[in-house]
């Protein structure tokens, strides 16, 4: 007798990806921390998955979004998923999200002496399994704002007392490299989305603050091109031409006693003109206030203020 299954229809990770609008590399963590969907394998050993799963997966990336924990619903039938939406949108939804937001917060602050710890120990496992079930229960900006910017400020000053050994740190951006690919925005930006570039001036080698900033701008609706670090101005201003992007984000993590960085800032604002807003953000930005203010960038006071320097460019206004 055949299996009804084999009547269903089957789909790679790539394909799911694309119909539920959860990123592969989601799926594959909720599956494993969570067990939300059961795919089967392949003869050859890929994941192939059901209508149904992907059914579950767009129900879940919705509930996600609103604000619930993946680790309280993964196991909700598609009923249950349902009515927990339709529930929400009768019944006061700001008031629901609200009430998450708070809770995110807290639930960050527990995280962060988890994945202190883990750095510590110098556990890369461990510290990956943290990112992965914080990432999925905080949520991006949350996440970015409230666990992974602490955590590295932690880690610099630890670093710098000698509590730490550069090797932490290094350990530690490796992993949060390797997490991008689902940080980033699951949203197609639109065709008349503003564009930007972000990248980090010659000589400053950390860029998590940059990929950071990359991050955060592409959830605004922004339209990035991320380079990379340690770029000269010429370099990022011929960015800015061939994208005709709109701003350019640099980040600036430490700072030096030669006179390199402020060169680079003067020249890139030459280069890039009055027409395209140049905003700096970052440890040391605040080194480099003198110059800063000399050729009038954008100085980011926060992730809060960046968002608004992002809202007030994209609609034309002049930001301050």
């Amino acid at each position: 007798m055949a299996n009804l299954n084999d009547d269903l229809a089957r789909y790679l990770i790539s394909t799911v990806s694309k119909r539920s609008g959860v990123k592969s590399d989601l799926v594959r963590a909720w599956e494993r921390r969570y067990q939300a969907v059961t795919p089967t394998r392949t003869t050859g050993g890929h994941r192939v998955y059901t209508d149904q799963d992907i059914a579950r997966l767009k129900l879940l990336n919705q509930a996600t979004n609103n604000g619930h924990s993946i680790s309280q619903i993964a196991q909700y039938s598609l009923d249950e998923l349902k009515n927990l939406l339709k529930n929400e949108v009768e019944v006061v939804p700001a008031l629901l999200s609200a009430g998450s937001t708070s809770d995110r917060v807290y639930l960050a602050e527990d995280y962060i002496e988890k994945c202190y710890a883990a750095v510590v120990a110098f556990d890369a496992k461990t510290l990956e399994t943290h990112f992965e079930n914080a990432l999925v229960e905080l949520g991006t900006e949350t996440f970015i704002e409230h666990l992974l910017t602490p955590l590295l400020t932690i880690i610099g000053d630890r670093w710098r007392t000698g509590e730490l050994r550069p090797v932490h740190e290094h350990m530690t951006s490796s992993i949060i490299r390797s997490l991008t690919y689902i940080l980033r925005n699951n949203n197609p930006c639109a065709a008349d989305a503003p564009r930007m570039v972000v990248t980090t001036p010659i000589g400053q080698l950390h860029e998590l603050g940059a990929l950071l900033a990359a991050i955060i701008a592409e959830l605004k609706g922004w339209q990035v091109t991320y380079l990379g670090a340690n770029l000269p101005a010429e370099e990022i201003a011929a960015a800015v031409k061939f994208t005709d992007a709109r701003a350019v984000t640099i980040s600036i993590s430490f700072c030096t006693d030669d006179l390199v960085v402020p060169k680079e800032i003067r020249r890139l604002k030459k280069l890039i003109g009055v027409e395209v807003a140049l905003i700096v953000g970052g440890r040391a930005a605040g080194h480099y206030k003198a110059v800063l203010d000399e050729v009038g960038v954008l100085n980011i006071q926060g992730y809060g203020h960046f968002r608004e320097i992002l809202d007030e460019l994209a609609a034309n206004k002049p930001a301050t």
